[in-house]
């Protein structure tokens, strides 16, 4: 560990829980949300609304609505711990199987795209729906418009591997196995939801990542009004990084991480950089990168046993309660 956890602390009156805002989306966001409702119960996860493939992708098409999915597996994240809460949390991530029209389609998408119809408030919906699941904390997107991420990417192309292209659409991003450079959003200034907004300025620690970096992690810091929020907000900011490179950012080391967020958020600054031991040990350029954010580096063991790249909830969850004093 580099540095103290405790020096970090946000100031809490004694026995108070902490107001924590996690930002974030996919199996990422997964990841924080049941180790934050391990710490406290006053917790709002903000939520990408990006994605444009799979349930969430047709459901978005065909109804024109927010897609669903990561706002779904939020809500299961916030479930209970109980044989009621474990049920729900099952329901709402069962799929449906076959070759009919639903096949492929995740239960708790369509019990949200269908409150959202009925309600034609998307907002209203998710609380309901986390009202009937007894979830520990609230659920909101990002934007009420669906979203899409533009990437500028390199190596498309074999015979042209130092050409710069475009790739559309957050599927299509996160699955290319070109190198991603930059990423923008479209609309360009999209509108964040009120209610996100003021879940970040109220809180006492703001959470960013895990996840995917690209597609779930810095959209956030593209959205004007939330950015400003992030940037401005008295709460503490901590960022949990990736238990390796993955996906969209192969081959990146964790300072590396650090470094694409301060190019698409220059205004960024942070507290605390959560990082794994085996992630963090053999970059040695981590804790100057860190510190250049303004955030003490914290580093711990934070993997599941299994040797699968998965942050183990216990762990992440003591080590997020160390931090925040709670």
């Amino acid at each position: 560990m580099t540095g103290s956890p405790l020096d970090a602390r946000s100031p809490l009156d004694a026995g108070e829980l902490p107001r924590v805002a996690a930002l974030g989306g996919g199996h990422g966001l997964f990841a924080s949300l049941t180790a934050l409702r391990r710490v406290t119960d006053r917790l709002t996860a903000v939520v990408t609304v990006a994605d444009d493939g799979g349930s969430s992708g047709r459901l978005r098409a065909e109804l024109d609505c927010l897609p669903p999915g990561d706002l779904r597996m939020a809500l299961a994240a916030l479930c209970g711990d109980d044989a009621s809460g474990r049920l729900w949390a099952d329901v709402l991530q069962s799929r449906f199987d076959g070759d009919g029209a639903l096949s492929g389609h995740a239960i708790g998408n369509l019990l949200i795209a269908g409150l959202w119809q009925r309600l034609g408030d998307p907002v209203a919906g998710l609380d309901m729906v986390a009202t009937l699941l007894g979830a520990r904390g609230r659920v909101l997107p990002m934007s009420r418009v669906p979203l899409d991420i533009v990437a500028e990417v390199i190596g498309v192309d074999p015979m042209h591997p130092d050409e710069l292209s475009e790739i559309r659409g957050q599927d299509k991003v996160a699955r290319t196995n070109a190198e991603v450079r930059t990423i923008r959003l479209e609309p360009a200034e999209p509108p964040a939801a009120d209610e996100a907004v003021r879940a970040i300025e109220s809180s006492d620690w703001v959470i960013l990542g895990p996840g995917s970096w690209f597609t779930s992690v810095m959209p956030h810091l593209m959205v004007p009004e939330l950015a400003r929020a992030i940037t401005t907000t008295g709460a503490r900011r901590l960022l949990t990084l990736n238990l390796m490179p993955a996906g969209e950012t192969r081959g990146y080391t964790a300072a590396q991480h650090l470094e694409l967020l301060a190019e698409h958020a220059p205004q960024l600054r942070l507290d605390v950089v959560l990082a794994d031991t085996r992630f963090a040990r053999d970059d040695r350029h981590l804790p100057a990168y860190a510190a250049s954010l303004g955030a003490e580096l914290v580093v711990g063991d934070l993997a599941v046993r299994d040797g699968t790249a998965r942050h183990d909830p216990l762990r992440l969850a003591s080590m997020y309660a160390e931090i925040m004093g709670a």
